[in-house]
């Protein structure tokens, strides 16, 4: 499984984004995967931003992400979206795109390489 993200860049705040995640390879498909967005601030620990499960496509999201960022995937284009509207300056980090799968009870998992957000005005 390969994931590229996009969409990353400069905003101010108030302003948004929409990340894309493309993921490709030998029968992938974003709804067959449990696909999620985490992101890394400079000194701090990868954390959770948001998920959508596979198949039914169940959403969460951090605290901080309610409310302003929404998660979604395009079954056909093998897409993984993360709109985030309303940024805030301590939003600024690398956005990674995750895929889960789980196969006769072996679960793996794939990173995308990232894609840079800054906030600031």
């Amino acid at each position: 499984v390969r994931l590229v993200e996009s969409g990353g860049g400069l905003a101010q705040p108030g302003g948004s984004l929409r990340l894309s995640c493309a993921a490709s390879g030998v029968n992938v498909n974003v709804s067959r995967y449990g696909m999620s967005w985490f992101r890394q601030a400079p000194g701090k620990e990868r954390e959770l931003v948001a998920g959508i499960s596979s198949i039914r496509g169940l959403t969460n999201y951090e605290g901080f992400a309610k409310g302003r960022f929404i998660i979604s995937r395009d079954n056909v284009k093998n897409i993984l979206y993360l709109q985030m509207n309303n940024l805030r300056v301590e939003d600024t980090a690398v956005y990674y795109c995750k895929a889960v799968s789980v196969v006769n009870y072996v679960t793996s998992e794939y990173w995308g390489q990232g894609t840079q957000v800054t906030v600031s005005s």
